[in-house]
């Protein structure tokens, strides 16, 4: 018998289940309209895009919140950036949010104020900076205990002691080293922005204590902070004279499982989940103390906050995506925005920092300017004694190894500083490029029309051009001996420290280098031997109780160094091949050699316990000027002053156009460029051809791909009108589906 209505089935196959009904969705009573800042980075689409919301996500659905949405056929995280009550987009068209990620404020307020005033600045849009600022994001990390009352009270109470303990313990320091100290703690004490010029002074942690005294002082004036640091290297030494100063980093602190701490690390060196964990307790206002890498300068902190950028020249601290932001303007943009302090910290005065100090018209007015400097007494006493040992100083001292690339003088000083203790050699990065220098003075071969620096082509019988313009040097005359005649020199530090090696027999000789199979090495011990690195990869010296006997049973203990808690010095230095640092293609060469000589030269000795830096070989008089008085003011007012000539930034600001030939010349007609005073100067400088790229992705015939760079100059007024109107260009060239690139960057650290 068949029983009807059954539906019959094989076996081991299950019926078919009927779907439910679909659930009627229901608006929010209240602002059902969400316009939401979607994860697409195209130019094209930097608007916000309405959403609609219900009314069971709406307590969850608030402005700053992460969500999911369907766009363009697919789902995609997004940001609420507000909501309304209506929609200009029609009833028909809109669709709701698919799902409200956590119940958490990613984006307060005041950040997303200062994500679109970051993305006016660059000519970009707010998802473009949203990527660089948010860390993706960790779900289990949403459902993890947070502080109680209990918790915060007894945390702010600690947070509070131990800010002051730090500020306490370093102010006598800063009060009796530092000038301009009480303007200092009266921009503190303002309601108004305010910008502060830090010139450190030597010492191995001096620079990081001079931070953990603003940490501190902020701490307690009740100001949040955000330090930039260039590199894991800074990080590693501020986070420990942070708890050395008794701040507490962010951490379990509990049995539950409840994080806390006094401040927190916002680097790539930190796992998704410690990135994701840290940055949500900013954004709650847990924590307001961050130091960190380049993600850090995006740290949603709230209120008169206080931005510090350690080495604002640094390469480091430019971003390498679209709009591609440096941590310089970004922190100067905060700091406005915030009604804060900027501070810029570091070893070489950047030509920005020389131009605000001197009140020069700048893109960014970010209030008052106060320069730091140390006293004269001070920098005397805590310089080392800085020696340029070369061709003219070493015939001086009738040195019979005149030429060579180590001689015989310095080989004796640094010899001499071995009995008590380690001493570096400093070699220039690893590396080799080929660069024009007149035959008669030996000077860097310039570009008549914009100073940029010439290379010769591949094809020997044409004419150098130049980096920057792309303008040919017929009939050059050098401007410093009217010499008509160029050559070709190779600048490189291959295989230096292998012919340094055989100088010091029976010593231990530790090579640290990020190009070599033992890599950079951390630390060493306090006993002799010869440290050969390149910057920023010198090791850390460490006192262990082993050395510290040794040096008390054999040799003379330096007075005042450990006593006092100071980490140990290198005894000497001495830095070889200077004679590069006068042929480099960037524009910011000089200022990037005189910070690479003044870190190194900061670990060694102090003159008046017989520490010595020698400079082997010829280098840039300026350089070595500032270097000998650690005065870096002296080099970047000079090199400002080069640059308000040249019409160079910052006198002028300047941006990057690059792409296909026809689409970059056509951006460049249309933008209606003055020329540039002094001088009636080109507010362009090219376009100049690019080498092909190492993958072409359209698959175009060889020589169909014809890329472009140009760099247009626009007076420092004009800045947000040259952003805007290459973002309008971007955004028509990516709508017209028109082969090829076109790209921008304003404010680059090179021109070339």
């Amino acid at each position: 018998m068949v029983i009807l209505g059954e539906q019959l089935a094989l076996d081991g196959l299950a019926p078919r289940k009927r779907k439910s009904p679909a659930r009627v969705k229901e608006p929010a009573e209240r602002l059902p309209v969400a316009h939401v800042v979607i994860d697409v980075q195209a130019i094209q689409l930097g608007q916000t895009f309405d959403y609609l919301v219900e009314e069971r996500q709406s307590a969850r659905a608030l402005p700053g919140a992460q969500v999911r949405v369907r766009f363009a056929g697919r789902l995609v995280n997004g940001i609420i950036w507000g909501r309304s009550e209506k929609s200009e987009t029609p009833a028909s068209s809109l669709r709701y949010l698919e799902r409200v990620l956590g119940d958490q404020i990613a984006l307060p307020e005041q950040m997303r104020s200062d994500i679109e005033k970051i993305a006016e600045f660059y000519g970009g849009t707010r998802a473009n900076i949203i990527r660089l600022a948010l860390p993706p994001r960790v779900a289990r990390v949403d459902k993890e205990p947070r502080p109680g009352r209990r918790d915060r009270r007894g945390r702010n109470g600690s947070a509070d002691s131990s800010a002051a303990a730090a500020f306490n313990q370093e102010n006598d320091r800063v009060e009796s080293s530092y000038e301009a100290i009480d303007q200092v703690n009266r921009l503190w004490e303002a309601t108004t922005p305010g910008q502060v010029v830090w010139d450190a002074l030597p010492g191995v942690t001096t620079w990081a204590d001079d931070l953990v005294w603003l940490i501190g002082k902020s701490l307690t004036a009740g100001r949040p902070i955000v330090a930039e640091l260039p590199d894991s290297a800074h990080i590693r030494l501020v986070d420990q004279r942070l708890k050395k100063a008794g701040l507490r980093p962010y951490s379990v602190r509990s049995g539950r499982g409840v994080w806390q701490g006094d401040y927190c690390v916002l680097a790539g060196m930190k796992t998704p989940e410690e990135r994701y964990r840290s940055y949500m307790a900013i954004a709650r206002g847990e924590v307001t103390c961050v130091i960190g890498a380049r993600t850090s300068m995006y740290a949603p902190v709230t209120g008169p906050a206080v931005f510090v950028c350690v080495d604002d020249i640094a390469y480091q601290n430019a971003d390498g995506f679209m709009p591609y932001p440096n941590a310089r303007d970004v922190m100067l943009l905060r700091a406005r925005n915030h009604k804060g302090i900027a501070v810029m910290l570091s070893h070489a005065r950047s030509p920005q920092s020389q131009a605000e100090v001197e009140g020069l018209p700048s893109a960014i007015d970010c209030g008052p300017v106060v320069a730091v400097h140390g006293l004269d007494s001070v920098v005397k006493k805590l310089t080392p004694w800085v020696r340029v040992l070369n061709r003219a100083a070493l015939e001086d001292l009738t040195d019979p190894t005149v030429g060579s690339r180590v001689p015989h003088t310095a080989v004796r000083i640094l010899n001499n500083a071995l009995e008590s203790g380690p001493v570096l050699i400093s070699i220039p990065y690893d590396g080799q490029s080929m660069t024009l220098i007149c035959s008669s003075c030996h000077r860097q071969a310039r570009c008549p029309r914009c100073s940029g620096p010439l290379k010769q082509p591949a094809d020997s019988g044409q004419a150098a051009r130049c980096l920057w313009c792309g303008q040919a040097a017929t009939a050059w005359v050098c401007p410093h001996c009217k010499g008509e005649r160029m050559r070709v020199i190779r600048v490189g530090a291959l295989g230096t420290a292998q012919e340094l090696l055989g100088l010091f027999p029976h010593t231990r000789i530790v090579t640290s280098t990020p190009h070599q199979p033992r890599g950079v090495v951390p630390m060493i011990e306090d006993r002799p031997q010869v440290v050969i690195a390149t910057p920023g990869a010198e090791p850390e010296i460490v006192s262990t109780p082993v050395t510290r006997m040794e040096r008390q049973e054999g040799q003379e203990r330096r007075e005042g160094q450990e006593g006092q808690g100071q980490s140990p010095h290198y005894r000497a230095m001495a830095i070889v091949d200077t004679w590069t640092s006068l042929y480099s293609s960037s524009m910011d060469a000089r200022l990037d050699t005189l910070t690479a000589w003044m870190r190194s030269a900061a670990l060694c000795l102090p003159h008046a316990q017989g520490g010595q830096v020698l400079l082997l070989g010829e280098c840039d008089p300026a350089i070595a000027q500032s270097l000998m008085t650690w005065n870096p003011a002296f080099l970047a007012a000079q090199e400002l002053g080069e640059r308000q000539e040249t019409a160079m930034p910052p006198a002028v600001t300047a941006a990057h156009v690059w792409g296909r030939r026809e689409v970059v010349e056509e951006v460049l007609d249309g933008l209606g460029l003055d020329p540039l005073q002094p001088g009636d100067q080109p507010p362009v400088l090219g376009p100049i051809p690019l080498p092909p790229p190492a993958t072409i992705i359209d698959r175009q015939l060889e020589g169909s791909n014809d890329r472009v760079r140009a760099v247009v100059r626009v007076p420092v007024g004009r800045t947000l009108r040259l952003a805007q109107q290459l973002h309008a260009a971007a955004a028509k060239h990516a709508r017209s589906r028109v082969k090829g690139e076109l790209r921008f960057q304003i404010n680059p650290k090179s021109l070339s």
